[in-house]
């Protein structure tokens, strides 16, 4: 007969690490792929212009945007029907974007403020009094780079 010794017998296999990165890796991935990234939520009707000679801003995280259109649909009974201005996520009036632009410079690195981009991104109808007057205050404020948005031609 055998004898059965249950003392220094058995011992806990070690826990095989050797997928975890894998798995790690797939969490990562997932997590990218379902997170966004916070955008302005726009308050103003946006139809951009068409235009035939466009160019490609080169680093967006230098770009400040400046929304000019119609409110949407929802606000129209609260804020009328004329053109309004958006700034982030909040209407402005034209006085306000000197402030607007220094808090967005402030927010940049000292060595990327000279390039920050300010880009206009107006309705096709929009009156050009309106962005004579956004001109004039980015002026003033010293944003000199302006870009306006708009589509390709032929696109919608």
């Amino acid at each position: 007969m055998g004898k059965f010794s249950k003392a220094g017998g058995r011992e806990m296999p070690e826990l095989n690490t050797s997928s975890l990165p894998d798995l790690v890796f797939a969490f990562l991935f997932f997590i990218m792929m379902v997170t966004t990234m916070r955008e302005v939520t726009l308050k103003v009707v946006f139809k951009s212009p068409q235009a035939t000679e466009l160019q490609k801003l080169e680093k967006k995280s230098l770009v400040t945007f400046i929304y000019v259109g119609p409110p949407i649909q929802d606000l129209r009974a609260k804020m009328g029907p004329e053109t309004r201005i958006q700034l982030n996520d909040q209407f402005a009036e034209v006085a306000e974007i000197e402030t607007y632009i220094a808090q967005e410079k402030s927010a940049l690195k000292e060595e990327d403020q000279p390039f920050m981009t300010v880009s206009i991104k107006a309705d096709k109808e929009t009156k050009m009094g309106i962005i004579t007057d956004i001109k004039q205050a980015l002026r003033e404020a010293w944003a000199l780079k302006i870009s306006y948005s708009a589509s390709a031609a032929g696109s919608a």
